[in-house]
């Protein structure tokens, strides 16, 4: 075994790094065609979440595939070789398997102990098993990594350590509120339709959100979402908008989580500054205080009616040439007054906001955010930017947990949760008063902290105890071969002898030539069996590698006989005949 893994993950790299980083499904596709089109790889799967990105390879040249992998995860992510090299790590053969291992059982994970790597893992097996690029090793390999991931979460109480990081965003977003009770009746928006945000979904219904609206750019993506979330049996309303009705409906939602695949910016600063805004001025109507008479929207999804929106909000910051509404001149100096001044602003640590409870000295928007924000234009909202910004600077200076301290949840009218790598939401939205952001980047600094639940020791002992048999067992593999080719000369020679025999006592009748040659087989297995029971014993332990070798050279064993029967075992990865095969 000759197993290499080289990536980054959230543990080795900056937020901003892994953002840069990330690939697209073109992306994966070549760099697993380019990997297997280099001279060190015989084979290749690429392991790409949110929170890392990792190639594994089966090399025959350890110092040449590390040049070669790194060279390639540079080229194809887009991001120069020598400013992602002091981010990636290395692991090989046995460390390469302890590493997949404890990733597959979430001991690597943002949030320890999540089980979704494991859908995660099955889709990179079956990326490489759809383009043939996965061979016999990271066939086992992966397979194994699933089921010691199962185990680990059957066994041991590695789901009380952590949670899906959907359940732990929302934590986040709710502060010291328990989800349910934040999320009971609020409206959500989910933006795309794919794996995590179908978990998204489904994790808001399941905790209490009365409404939920999905968007997708596959419209019937986003309606197929829709539908199972009206029959899960939660109660909650669920209805599909195009993605064009996104601008709309953040004037209407409470919460929304973005997870797409989009590679620029989903919600700008001025999209979420807008939607505030208009809601703030009176164009949003409170839950359970809509017109009478309105028309139900998506009544056939079990919406409750909403108060329509006029079709276009009113002009904000960016969408042109001081759209907005100037702040008065008084309210502009104290804004300059207070960046000058450096004054404070209190970090929830976990996500960034400005909402009532933050500290008011020095900051114009004072402790109502929303009526101060109506008419901002994008000048004004720097010059408030530039003192949260030395604010947050000044709270980074401070010991970690003093800079920690909670805001209150229920001040804020928009919660943003962003679970999408590169992000979808604009960071600089966390400068808007009453508008909370939950993105990969505070979700690591508050997972930092998170307590590590005293499972996890019985998850990494699980982990020891199963590298050593998926070593020893790929170690036994690696000998087969050599035992198959040694049987199969032994039957050779047997068989030539029985001739030679029948050419010099050609008056042995039917029964007494299979009777000699019975006992001719006889004689050789056992003489066979001893040290091939043994060798494979032998070459099972650590350093047995040589054995195989020994024994090639031992009985002059023909090298072109030996790969022919690799070859034959490697195109059938599922042969149960195979004594090595790790189970």
């Amino acid at each position: 075994m000759s197993l290499l893994v080289v990536g980054l993950s959230h543990r080795s790299a900056p937020v901003s790094v892994l953002e840069r980083a990330s690939l697209s499904a073109d992306a994966k596709v070549k760099l697993l065609h380019d990997t297997l089109a280099a001279e060190p790889a015989t084979e290749a799967t690429v392991l790409a979440t949110c929170n890392r990105i990792e190639l594994y390879a089966d090399v025959d040249k350890f110092h040449a595939g590390v040049a070669e992998l790194s060279t390639l995860l540079a080229q194809h992510s887009g991001v120069a070789l020598e400013e992602l090299t002091p981010y990636l790590y290395v692991h090989y053969e046995d460390r390469a398997v302890h590493h997949l291992f404890s990733v597959a059982c979430g001991l690597d994970s943002m949030v320890v102990g999540e089980g979704q790597i494991l859908g995660q893992i099955k889709d990179a097996l079956a990326l490489g098993q759809e383009l043939h690029t996965a061979g016999r090793l990271i066939n086992d390999l992966f397979q194994q990594a699933l089921r010691v991931g199962k185990r680990a979460h059957s066994e041991t109480g590695i789901d009380r350590a952590g949670q899906s990081l959907v359940t732990f965003g929302l934590e986040q977003l709710a502060v010291r509120t328990p989800v349910a009770e934040w999320a009971a009746g609020k409206r959500a928006l989910v933006i795309g339709a794919g794996s995590m945000s179908s978990l998204a979904a489904a994790t808001l219904a399941r905790v209490g959100v009365a409404e939920i609206v999905v968007a997708n750019r596959t419209a019937e993506r986003a309606e197929r979402l829709a539908e199972i979330l009206v029959a899960s049996g939660t109660g909650v309303a669920a209805a599909a908008i195009p993605m064009a009705g996104v601008a709309d409906e953040l004037t209407r939602v409470d919460l929304v989580v973005s997870c797409t695949g989009a590679t620029g910016l989903v919600l700008t600063a001025d999209d979420v500054l807008a939607a505030v805004s208009w809601g703030s001025a009176g164009g949003l109507a409170p839950a359970g205080q809509e017109e009478a008479g309105a028309e139900p929207q998506a009544a056939s999804q079990g919406l409750r009616p909403r108060t329509p929106a006029p079709q276009t909000p009113p002009a904000t910051a960016g969408r042109g040439p001081r759209a907005g509404l100037d702040l008065a001149p008084a309210v502009i100096a104290r804004l300059v007054a207070a960046a000058q001044g450096g004054g404070r602003l209190a970090d929830a640590g976990a996500a960034r906001t400005i909402s009532a409870a933050v500290e008011t000295d020095g900051c114009p928007v004072g402790p109502d955010g929303r009526s101060a924000l109506t008419g901002v234009d994008a000048n004004s909202l720097e010059l408030h930017g530039t003192w949260a910004d030395q604010g947050e600077a000044a709270a980074q200076r401070q010991p970690r947990k003093s800079a920690r301290t909670h805001t209150d949840a229920t001040a804020v009218r928009l919660a943003l949760l962003d679970l999408a790598m590169p992000r979808d939401i604009d960071a600089a939205v966390h400068r808007i008063p009453g508008v909370r952001l939950v993105d990969i980047e505070s979700l690591a600094e508050a997972s930092a902290d998170a307590p590590m639940a005293a499972d996890v020791d019985a998850v990494r002992g699980i982990v020891a105890e199963e590298v050593a048999a998926f070593g020893a067992a790929q170690r036994a593999a690696h000998i087969t071969p050599t035992v198959v080719a040694l049987r199969a000369m032994a039957a050779e020679v047997v068989a030539m002898e029985v001739a030679r025999l029948d050419g010099r006592v050609p008056d042995l009748d039917e029964r007494q030539r299979a009777e000699v040659t019975q006992t001719v087989r006889r004689v050789v297995d056992k003489l066979l069996h001893a040290p091939t029971v043994r060798v494979k014993q032998l070459a099972s332990e650590p350093g047995g590698a040589g054995y195989a070798e020994a024994l090639r050279e031992l009985f002059d064993l023909d090298p072109q006989t030996v790969a022919s029967v690799s070859r034959a075992d490697a195109a059938d990865p599922m042969n149960d005949d195979d004594p090595g095969r790790a189970s």
